[in-house]
């Protein structure tokens, strides 16, 4: 099978294609013959290794596990002998977590993992792309307890998270700021946001704006930045923390009795069921920005790095 390989840490091109023999499923475990992955800023951070903190978890001089991808959507095509939930055929989605793997034409994982059936209304596309942005934007807005008529503002909100923040912050009833490029105003805004503002006239607005949540996507801007727009008694997401800021904000937190969330996100079986079930309903929306073949992985890289994306980056790892 094709797989693509990360054999170093660097820039998008230390990614190889390479030829491996396909896995065979262990008796708890369904193969899936993945038919989209996706590429996303955890898959950049991790064959980056940025922050730093990457090596001390998956391997100081060089990753542990050579093949990324956390993201899949495909079909069931081999059970394990003690397999119940599922049957060959059945058109999945799921993430592998921090186990990776993704970038193959095939992968095997527990039935009990974090793998469910695809919805009839998604494509493959759309399947592989949901779960990074959701279940990171989720499992942030769970922390905030957000409240019916709070104010959130989502800097970076036109990314696979922003844009996810955007809807489920909108379905609990909360009134949405988007920030980000001008050219992204009328995706936001079909999205859900109430308002949107360019990058560099909400920054120069930090003296009159107040948020009970600051949502930042991208690792952009200063933790005393931000804390500039939070109301008193507010919460700070930072998504894209970088190793000093987390120790800043765990700082913060302790002294200044500030509530800043960080990662990593929990990820869980009920929370991506719960997107499922709004995407049923018409009330979440997957955005695909680009879709590239697996074997212009490099390329897809080089594009998510550069973070100009506008939602999701599919990739297409075989045809059904």
């Amino acid at each position: 099978m094709k797989v693509i390989t990360c054999r170093k840490y660097g820039p998008p091109e230390v990614l190889k294609l390479e030829n491996w023999d396909i896995p065979n499923p262990k008796d708890n475990q369904i193969r899936v013959k993945i038919i989209n992955t996706s590429v996303n800023s955890g898959d950049w951070r991790l064959r980056k290794a940025d922050p730093k903190l990457v090596r001390l978890i998956f391997g100081f001089f060089k990753p542990r596990t050579v093949i990324l991808g956390i993201s899949y959507a495909g079909v069931v095509d081999s059970i394990g002998k003690n397999v119940t939930q599922f049957q060959v055929g059945d058109k999945v989605l799921g993430s592998t977590g921090m186990n990776m793997g993704a970038y193959a034409e095939y992968v095997c994982v527990s039935e009990t993992s974090l793998v469910t059936k695809l919805p009839n209304t998604m494509s493959f596309a759309e399947g592989a792309t949901i779960s990074f942005g959701g279940l990171t934007a989720i499992d942030f807005i769970e922390k905030c307890k957000i409240q019916n008529n709070q104010t959130i503002v989502i800097y970076g909100a036109s990314g696979s998270v922003g844009s996810a923040a955007i809807q489920l912050a909108k379905h609990f009833g909360a009134k949405v700021t988007a920030v980000c490029s001008q050219g992204n105003f009328e995706l936001v805004k079909s999205l859900g946001a109430d308002e949107a503002i360019n990058y560099e006239t909400f920054l120069s607005q930090k003296n009159t704006l107040k948020y009970d949540i600051v949502f930042e996507c991208v690792g952009k801007t200063e933790i005393n930045t931000d804390l500039l727009f939070l109301k008193k008694g507010g919460n700070l997401v930072l998504v894209g923390a970088s190793f000093a800021q987390m120790w800043e904000s765990i700082w913060i937190s302790l002294f200044k009795r500030i509530k800043i969330h960080i990662g990593p996100i929990k990820e869980t079986l009920d929370n991506l069921n719960f997107l499922l079930t709004l995407v049923n309903l018409g009330k979440y929306k997957v955005n695909i920005d680009r879709t590239y073949p697996l074997e212009e992985m490099v390329e897809a890289h080089r594009y998510v790095e550069a973070g100009h994306k506008k939602g999701n980056v599919a990739i297409e790892v075989a045809k059904l």
